[in-house]
C-alpha cells in the first residue's frame, strides 16, 4: 500500500501530519483503507512510508485492523512520483500482489473480485470505472484506453479514453522491471511502468460496475466522500 507522498494538493491548515491521518467517519483514512483491504481477504500488507513517516507509522501500529499483519518499508525518495514507492517494496513480493493507494477508498467486494480474477503469466490487472462522469472529475483522474479488456494507454492527459483508473491493482512481479525501465527513461510514475506492460499486452482492465470509490486528493474530496458514506451508513 502506497502511503509515502506528501499530498501537496490537500490543504487543511495543519500540515504537521500526513493527510492519511485525516479522519473519515471517525477513523483515519489509512486505517479505513487497511480495514477495507482486510475485509477483501488480504491478511498481510506492506505499507510504503515516506513523508512524515514516523507519525503515520505510530497511528497504524496503534490501530491495525484485527487479522491484518502490517510491515513497513521506507521510500527516501518520496518526493518523486509513486512508481519509486512501488520499487521500495519490491523485495517483499515474490508472487502476485495487490497494489493499493493509501488515499483511495473502495468497496471490499471489488478488491476480492479482482484478486479472484485469473491472469496470464506476467499479466497485471487494474480495476477500471467505465461509467460516464463530469469533465471536472475526469480532468483530475488517470484515464485508460482499452482494446477489448486489454489496456493500451494510460495517463492523466489522455483525450480519448474508455474508463478511469481507480488505483486498485493486482500485479505480477513483472511490474517492477517495467517501472525500472520507465525510470531509466526519466519517468518515475507508476503509470510509466503500466504503459510498458500495456505495450506487451500484459495489462488488463476489470470493470468495477456500479461500485463506489473515492480518490482523496483535496479537502473537498474528503468532505464529499464522508458525506456519501455517512448517508449510506444511515440507510444501511
Amino acid at each position: 500500500m502506497l502511503a509515502a507522498g506528501n499530498g501537496d494538493r490537500f490543504r487543511d491548515g495543519i500540515r504537521q501530519q500526513s493527510k492519511l491521518l485525516q479522519p473519515i467517519l471517525g477513523d483515519p483514512i489509512i486505517i479505513r483503507t487497511l480495514t477495507t483491504a482486510r475485509d477483501a481477504g488480504i491478511t498481510r500488507v506492506e505499507v510504503v512510508l515516506g513523508y512524515l513517516a514516523d507519525g503515520l507509522r505510530d497511528v497504524i501500529e496503534t490501530a491495525v485492523p484485527r487479522g491484518l499483519a502490517v510491515h513497513f518499508c521506507y521510500n527516501p525518495e518520496w518526493h518523486l512520483e509513486n512508481g519509486v514507492s512501488v520499487l521500495a517494496a519490491r523485495d517483499r513480493f515474490a508472487g502476485r500482489f495487490a497494489l493499493l493507494m493509501g488515499d483511495h477508498l473502495f468497496e471490499p467486494a471489488v478488491l476480492a473480485r479482482l484478486l479472484a480474477q485469473p491472469a496470464r503469466r506476467g499479466e497485471s490487472l487494474l480495476a477500471v470505472d467505465s461509467r460516464s462522469t463530469s469533465p471536472e472529475f475526469a480532468a483530475e483522474a488517470t484515464k485508460v484506453r482499452m482494446h477489448g479488456t486489454h489496456i493500451v494507454a494510460i495517463g492523466k492527459d489522455l483525450t480519448t479514453y474508455d474508463a478511469l483508473d481507480t488505483g486498485m491493482f493486482v500485479c505480477a512481479p513483472s511490474l517492477f522491471a517495467a517501472i525500472d525501465a520507465a525510470r531509466a527513461a526519466g519517468d518515475t510514475t507508476l503509470s510509466g511502468g503500466i504503459r510498458r506492460l500495456a505495450a506487451q499486452r500484459l495489462m488488463r482492465g476489470v470493470d468495477i460496475g456500479n461500485a463506489a470509490w473515492y480518490d482523496i486528493d483535496t479537502m473537498d474530496d474528503l468532505q464529499h466522500a464522508e458525506s456519501v458514506l455517512a448517508e449510506q451508513a444511515e440507510t444501511a
